[in-house]
C-alpha cells in the first residue's frame, strides 16, 4: 500500500500551484494540449453525459482580446494557451451517441443502454435550464480540476479564472444560448514560482457522525 510520500498522485497533487506568471516565449503544442485535455475527461459527469466543451486559445493577437474581456490579467496573455471550459446545457442531445459507444465499446449491454436513454429523456429535457446549467457547472469543475492535474503531471504550470466578463466572452465567441463560459484555465510554463497558501484545519470542515 502506497504512502503519501511515495506516491506519484501526491507528488502532483501537492507540486500544482496558481501560477500566475508564464514564460511567455514558451508554446505548448497542440499534440500536448489534446493530450491533457483527453485525458481529462476520464472526470467523471451526471449520467456520464460529459456536459463540457472546450475553447483553446493559443493565438497572440486573440489572447489580447481576452485579457480585456479577463479583466486585464496579465496570464492570459503570457501563458502558452488558455482553455475556455464551456457548459452544454443540452447535454441530453448526445445520449444516445454516447451510450451506444458505452455498447460498442463493452461496457455495457443493449438492455442497459436503452435503459440509460429512456431514463435521461424522461427527465433532463424537462428540467430547468437552470438546472442543467448547474449540472454542466459542476461536472465543469470536476474535469478543470483534473485536466490542471494532467497538466502538472506533464511538466506545465495552470491557473484557474472565474474573473471574466461572461457575456462579453460568449458574443466575442459566437456562443449559441445553450453553450455558456464556465471557467478560464491559463497553461504554459512559470517564469516565477507560485505563492504557497495554507488550508483549515480538519476540524474547521468536517463532522465525522
Amino acid at each position: 500500500m502506497s504512502t503519501e510520500k511515495d506516491s506519484e498522485l501526491y507528488t502532483v497533487m501537492h507540486a500544482r500551484k496558481s501560477v500566475r506568471v508564464y514564460d511567455p516565449n514558451y508554446k505548448i503544442s497542440q499534440k500536448d494540449l489534446e493530450e491533457i485535455i483527453q485525458e481529462a475527461t476520464t472526470a467523471p459527469s451526471s449520467s456520464n453525459l460529459q456536459a463540457w466543451k472546450f475553447i483553446v486559445i493559443q493565438d497572440d493577437k486573440t489572447k489580447k482580446e481576452l485579457r480585456t474581456i479577463a479583466n486585464n490579467q496579465e496570464q492570459v496573455e503570457t501563458s502558452s494557451a488558455v482553455i475556455a471550459v464551456l457548459g452544454n446545457a443540452e447535454m441530453y442531445k448526445n445520449v444516445e451517441q454516447i451510450y451506444t459507444q458505452n455498447v460498442e465499446e463493452g461496457y455495457m449491454d443493449e438492455a442497459t443502454k436503452d435503459l440509460m436513454i429512456n431514463n435521461t429523456n424522461r427527465t433532463y429535457p424537462f428540467a430547468s435550464m437552470e438546472t442543467r446549467k448547474n449540472i454542466a457547472t459542476f461536472d465543469a469543475g470536476l474535469i478543470s480540476m483534473q485536466l490542471m492535474l494532467v497538466a502538472k503531471e506533464k511538466g506545465f504550470d495552470t491557473v484557474t479564472m472565474g474573473g471574466f466578463d461572461k457575456v462579453k466572452f460568449a458574443e466575442r465567441f459566437e456562443l449559441p444560448e445553450h453553450i455558456f463560459p464556465i471557467v478560464l484555465i491559463a497553461i504554459g510554463k512559470a517564469a516565477a514560482p507560485a505563492y504557497g497558501s495554507s488550508r483549515l484545519p480538519l476540524k474547521d470542515i468536517v463532522q465525522f457522525i
